[in-house]
């Protein structure tokens, strides 16, 4: 049984004392419930939040003085250097052969935006075989661990809300494959919502009003976890970092890492040329010195539609939440000492709570604030941090919406298209339109193949080589 007395002082003495108000009106188990969300709350960072980011004479916005286009390493087929290129994916390919390198997914969030019931990994997203989030992940990861002969670990931040369901969902399939003892999830970090008067939200009479904290919380949540820890025992210096909604990441890109540590970098990152200069994406930065990422909500629109004296986008690096990060960088990161914690961001919005009488209330608009922080802000802190180009065809296509652009449609059509280009290249004959979509719906497992240089050598020593046609699955 939890002591609750110390725990109740300390909410009284911080000005919460609200948060138990209705304590002896629950039962044993639902007491225990509020205790446990309870202790989970750092009062001093709900004080330091409520003073700067609430306080009326809070600045609001992002500053932008100062601020100047990225420099990034152009992909050989935009004028990079090739030299450069090849010895920086030699340097990955070491590293992975010798087990420094881990893979990570942030994968907290549920389908709701699409329309499913469930964790977001668990959704099906291959053309032929519906192949699942998670599946099409391990495949990657197991097949890149047989290509360099070492086995990878794989580290998965689930949330509160869907940890119990995506263990489960992965138990079922035995993990795709993958030794259970690689896998490791861990529930990501929560914080509580607070009024626009800094006091704590109640949900109801015995739970407090609680989200997570971000993706940005991914970095607090491995080394709470441990896992930084593991990492450590087992000589894993590097994580591959990606969110769980894009099938098409290269979740093991030997170039990248390659890149990361011949800078020797803390922490480095992917980038796209924008699409088009109003797209919804962050943009890669220099302010003051440092790697900055800027929301698009952030950057005024003169400087999304600044063009150079060639009529190129001036800000063209889209950030696509793309990072390789250095394990002792997480680590200082996750401390929070003086000068190197992320900062939380505030976000109004509508939260449903209890009244002064505790009547559930649903509000029609924003009473409160949610607290979160993000990864990219961990770039201002890393030293030597690097930015490389990617296509987007070969690395990002999220499945984020149901309908439109980000739906299940376009990243199935961009896996086809990525299956054609990798068949035609190698020779194949493909029936493509004129966006490079294939006449018939196929399907490459990463098991066959997971980026190109796999998927070249898995077909050189495939004979006979398949005719191209409806339903043809390389597995």
């Amino acid at each position: 049984m939890m002591k609750h007395e110390p725990l109740l002082t300390s909410f009284r003495e911080a000005g919460q004392g609200h948060v138990f108000a209705y304590f002896d009106e629950l039962s044993p188990d639902a007491q225990q419930t509020l205790l446990a969300q309870a202790a989970e709350v750092d009062l001093a960072e709900i004080g330091r939040l409520t003073r700067t980011l609430l306080a009326k004479d809070a600045v609001a916005g992002v500053n932008v003085e100062g601020l100047q286009p990225a420099p990034y390493e152009s992909r050989p087929e935009q004028g990079g250097d090739v030299a450069q290129w090849a010895e920086a994916k030699a340097v990955g390919e070491a590293a992975l052969r010798a087990g420094r390198v881990a893979a990570f997914t942030v994968a907290g969030g549920q389908g709701t935006r699409l329309g499913y019931d469930g964790p977001k990994g668990t959704f099906p997203v291959t053309p032929l075989k519906r192949k699942p989030l998670f599946q099409i992940f391990a495949e990657k990861i197991l097949a890149a661990g047989k290509r360099y002969g070492r086995p990878l670990h794989w580290f998965i931040m689930t949330s509160h809300q869907n940890h119990a369901a995506t263990e489960a969902f992965l138990a079922e399939h035995d993990y795709f494959g993958l030794e259970r003892a690689r896998v490791h999830c861990f529930r990501q970090g929560r914080m509580p919502a607070v009024g626009f008067d800094g006091k704590i939200l109640l949900e109801t009479k015995g739970t407090i009003a609680l989200s997570p904290d971000g993706h940005g919380g991914s970095l607090r949540a491995l080394a709470r976890s441990g896992a930084l820890d593991l990492m450590e025992r087992e000589g894993i210096d590097t994580l591959s970092y990606f969110q769980v909604d894009n099938p098409l990441v290269r979740c093991i890109d030997p170039a990248f890492v390659g890149w990361h540590l011949r800078r020797g970098s803390e922490m480095s990152s992917k980038m796209v040329p924008k699409a088009y200069p109003e797209e919804k994406v962050g943009h890669f930065c220099v302010q003051h010195g440092r790697l900055v990422v800027i929301e698009y909500s952030d950057l005024p629109m003169a400087l999304q539609r600044e063009t150079d004296a060639r009529g190129n986008l001036r800000y063209p690096a889209g950030s696509i939440a793309l990072h390789v990060i250095d394990r002792e960088f997480v680590r200082r990161m996750a401390s929070g000492g003086e000068g190197v914690a992320l900062p939380f961001h505030r976000a109004d919005k509508k939260i449903a709570t209890i009244d002064a009488t505790g009547t559930p209330v649903k509000p029609e608009k924003a009473n409160g604030v949610k607290f979160e922080m993000f990864v990219f802000d961990a770039l201002p802190f890393a030293k030597n941090p690097v930015v490389i180009e990617t296509l987007r065809a070969n690395d990002f296509s999220p499945v984020k919406n149901a309908e439109g652009a980000d739906s299940p449609k376009t990243c199935r059509d961009d896996q086809l298209r990525q299956f054609a280009r990798w068949l035609k290249a190698n020779g194949a004959d493909v029936a493509v339109d004129a966006t490079g979509l294939p006449a018939a719906t196929i399907e490459v497992s990463p098991l066959f193949g997971y980026d190109e240089d796999s998927f070249a050598d898995a077909w050189a020593r495939l004979e006979p080589k398949p005719a191209v046609a409806e339903g043809l699955y390389l597995g």
